[in-house]
């Protein structure tokens, strides 16, 4: 299926920065835009991207694989124990890339899983033409998203991480941010589309016994999920603290059926960028 001459509502992505500098009151609650205007995907249109690197995959179903990591800048949410910071907007560390340039550094890194990630991937529709060139050189595509935008790109998981009422950041000065959070976190429609169109995982943050209750009420909206597919992260950048909440998790899934989802890339390598 071809998608080259869809449009989507996202503001061109060389605009991102100069929209985030502007009153979080004035921007939307779902796509991000630049005065309501639309573009089709162009291959030439760059992505903000932060890094990229070749590592192994620490988290999911696909855990132990051998990857490619492109992790794009920006996202709707401010998630409270986000990891990724420095892939924010106002961090100001990504540099423009097109698809061809982005492909270049895949090729170069060598590996034949690619992982998608941000940031939130699907704010740029340069994904859907990027994901075709991908999948045309033989690559195995992740995509890591928080299951709050939707476009018609092309992968093999699509590893979704919806965020429960944990990742709220109360502690946030600026409540138009906190708003905006709150107004996009839950897209049910969304998580819907992806996980019928799709392989998919959904990953939750566990970090207290509430959020079990908080995920348990989240899936009731989606009886058509497989409780195999679904995993259960601990919340913390600490070996010593994820192991102690790892094993809270591992118990209530062999209650549940639930997946466990260690975060083996602070076991192999501590918290540092570009593992």
């Amino acid at each position: 299926m071809e998608f080259k001459e869809m449009s989507y509502n996202i503001s061109d992505s060389r605009r991102f920065s100069s929209v985030m500098g502007k009153s979080e009151q004035s921007l939307p609650t779902f796509h991000l835009t630049n005065a309501g205007q639309t573009h089709a995907a162009n291959e030439d249109i760059p992505m903000l991207i932060v890094e990229t690197f070749a590592s192994k995959q620490g988290e999911g179903l696909w855990t132990g694989t051998e990857s490619t990591f492109v992790r794009v800048g920006g996202c709707l949410l401010r998630c409270r124990f986000c990891d990724t910071p420095y892939a924010f907007w106002e961090a100001g560390e990504a540099e423009e890339l097109c698809v061809d340039e982005i492909l270049e550094i895949v090729r170069r890194l060598g590996q034949k899983h690619v992982v998608l990630t941000g940031g939130e991937p699907m704010l740029y529709a340069e994904l859907v033409p990027l994901t075709q060139r991908l999948r045309s050189e033989g690559y195995t595509i992740t995509i890591e998203t928080a299951g709050t935008l939707d476009l018609p790109v092309l992968c093999d998981l699509m590893s979704i991480s919806p965020k429960l009422s944990n990742s709220t950041p109360h502690g946030l000065k600026d409540p138009a941010r906190i708003a905006r959070h709150e107004a996009n976190r839950n897209r049910p429609e969304v998580v819907r589309n992806l996980i019928g169109r799709y392989s998919y995982q959904l990953k939750f943050v566990v970090d207290t016994e509430d959020d079990l209750a908080d995920l348990e009420e989240y899936l009731k909206q989606f009886p058509e999920v497989e409780r195999s597919r679904v995993l259960l992260m601990p919340q913390g950048t600490d070996s010593e603290l994820l192991r102690k909440k790892m094993e809270r998790i591992l118990e209530y899934c062999d209650r549940t059926g639930f997946q466990p989802c260690p975060r083996m890339h602070i076991v192999w390598y501590g918290n540092q960028r570009g593992k």
